[in-house]
């Protein structure tokens, strides 16, 4: 029997955690099997339990590793202020987010599953999310963000919802001006009209 080193382990690890939260993502929770998220992987199902004590495990972690992705990704990288929240809201409400949801955010991809997950996944996703509306909320109200927390969750409702609608529709013009809409809607929310 071969002995991988920790390090190999974490990598695995890590391997099975991304490309399970892209599939999760693409397909839903109930859609993924291990058997395919080990696959995606490109490892066997008995590697599973070395590294996950179940499926609810997984998914938990996944979540809590694309919401932190999200957040690194495309809330840290925004500009402070006015200019970043236009940064986020035009890059969630994208043509290029909408058709590529393996790649994008777990909220409009996965809201609803996560309502009937275990508590283990809704804290999960739950600590994920406050880490995103806090990034959020820091360019709502750079002074005093937890000020603003209720209205970042708000905005976040907001895109996701457009998002998931947008996605749903066989229009593909009727989904473009959808998006468009939610941009102007977000920055009405925000307090500022312009689309600049």
């Amino acid at each position: 029997m071969v002995r991988y080193s920790g390090e190999h382990k974490q990598e695995t690890r890590q391997r099975i955690i991304e490309t399970a939260g892209r599939r999760l993502k693409r397909d839903g929770i109930d859609g993924s099997g291990v058997s395919t998220l080990m696959k995606d992987a490109g490892l066997t199902n008995g590697a599973f339990y070395a590294h996950f004590t179940s499926k609810d495990d997984l998914v938990a972690t996944a979540i809590a590793d694309q919401l932190q992705a999200l957040n690194a990704n495309v809330v840290a990288q925004a500009e402070p202020g006015l200019a970043g929240l236009h940064q986020i809201v035009r890059w969630y409400l994208s043509a290029e987010h909408r058709d590529n949801p393996g790649d994008g955010c777990p909220n409009a991809a996965l809201l609803d599953e996560i309502g009937r997950c275990t508590d283990t996944t809704r804290q999960a996703y739950t600590d994920g999310v406050l880490l995103v509306i806090d990034g959020i909320a820091a360019r709502i109200a750079p002074d005093d963000p937890p000020a603003a927390r209720v209205k970042a969750l708000s905005l976040l409702a907001m895109l996701a919802g457009t998002l998931q609608l947008s996605r749903a529709l066989t229009d593909r013009q009727l989904s473009d001006d959808l998006l468009e809409q939610g941009i102007h809607n977000a920055f009405t929310l925000l307090g500022n009209e312009q689309h600049s």
